[in-house]
């Protein structure tokens, strides 16, 4: 398991927004890591860090382009295919006073599953930035539900995500 300061983590906490604070964990767990996620070194995180580091990378990618850019960039396996939907629903979902929050993101997770799966071969081929772009308009389904994250769980589940993180410091640190 990665192990970051856990003084250093709890005056991040309190500095940085919860965006922030997840971002300097998982810098934290990538620059422990060599500076990627590797076959070679994915042992290197525990099952809670993979968790956190899915979620930095759904963050990170609907913010900036939807579940299509996710997916396009080659997370869907890490965040879509393992144990990652589960998590949240069985794990962060069983923690007091975030239980809907998080069952509703796992709702969210296994919808783009089935989009992803559903579309796998539009999304595997190469493509131009044109035909890339074409996605957001032909993959209208994959798309809202990029915004549904950003409009209804990002703003929930972020801050949830950051505060599980630093009250189980020992299990995410």
């Amino acid at each position: 398991m990665v192990q970051l300061d856990k003084q250093e983590a709890r005056e991040m906490y309190e500095k940085l927004d919860a965006a922030g604070f997840i971002g300097w964990v998982t810098d934290g767990y990538l620059t422990a890591l060599g500076g990627a996620l590797t076959a070679e070194n994915m042992e290197m995180l525990s099952a809670e860090q993979h968790a956190v580091l899915c979620y930095r990378y759904v963050l990170d990618e609907v913010m900036e382009g939807g579940f299509i850019q996710l997916i396009l960039n080659g997370y869907a396996p890490y965040v879509l295919e393992g144990p990652f939907p589960m998590v949240v629903k069985k794990e962060w979902g069983s923690v007091e006073g975030q239980e809907k929050v998080m069952k509703d993101f796992s709702k969210l997770l296994y919808e783009v599953k089935k989009e992803y799966h559903k579309h796998l071969d539009e999304l595997s081929k190469d493509m131009t930035d044109e035909e890339f772009m074409a996605l957001y308009e032909q993959l209208e389904e994959l798309n809202e539900l990029g915004d549904d994250f950003l409009d209804e769980h990002q703003e929930e589940v972020t801050p949830l995500v950051a505060k599980m993180i630093v009250s189980n410091i020992d299990v995410f640190l």
